[in-house]
């Protein structure tokens, strides 16, 4: 599904990254750094293998700038993805390594535990890609516990605009678990998640 065409600053990137520039992958890395170890951090819950993917992933950015197709989506959206498959391979190694070293994880025990830190990790990516209107709503409502007449009052706008960011905000959230392969489907480790 094409989306509409990104900012120009994506194709720009894009195309500065195909003509080799480093100082275009700085940039991209400044940029993403945080958005890439934050995620894969939400999927591995582990410091230094949240690292090893930042490094695989901008290290795969380097090498294959043109996998990057700006008709199919933002550059932020192609990096959370990139990020997304590399967390979930790693993942899926430790996962197995401890399955063949005598635990007791089973292969679906280890593709539950991907589905669950893959839609936590969607979620995050959400929160922090919405609006900022739309987040604050959430904020006060999830983690300070303020209904949508407290959110308004602190927000300064009506109840039914307050009402109405929740309700986005909500139904973007939703969409988390979106896209995430079915638990009576075997994966198919071809495929990317």
């Amino acid at each position: 599904m094409a989306h509409d065409a990104p900012p120009r600053w994506d194709r720009r990137m894009q195309q500065r990254l195909a003509r080799g520039e480093a100082a275009a992958l700085g940039e991209l890395y400044d940029r993403f750094a945080s958005l890439v170890h934050h995620l894969a951090y939400r999927i591995l819950d582990d410091e230094d293998a949240a690292d090893r993917v930042t490094r695989e992933v901008f290290g795969y950015i380097w090498e294959q700038p043109d996998a990057y197709d700006p008709k199919h989506g933002s550059l932020r959206s192609w990096v959370a993805t990139l990020t997304h498959r590399h967390a979930v391979n790693r993942l899926r190694e430790v996962e197995t390594a401890s399955v063949t070293d005598g635990c007791p994880a089973s292969p679906q025990q280890v593709e539950a535990k991907i589905r669950d830190a893959s839609a936590a990790a969607r979620a995050d990516y959400i929160v922090t890609s919405m609006p900022a209107p739309l987040r604050a709503a959430l904020e006060l409502a999830y983690f300070h516990r303020r209904d949508y007449r407290q959110a308004a009052a602190a927000l300064g706008v009506t109840e039914d605009e307050a009402r109405r960011r929740l309700r986005l905000g909500l139904q973007l959230l939703s969409t988390a678990n979106a896209g995430l392969p079915d638990p009576a489907v075997p994966p198919d480790r071809g495929r990317a998640l």
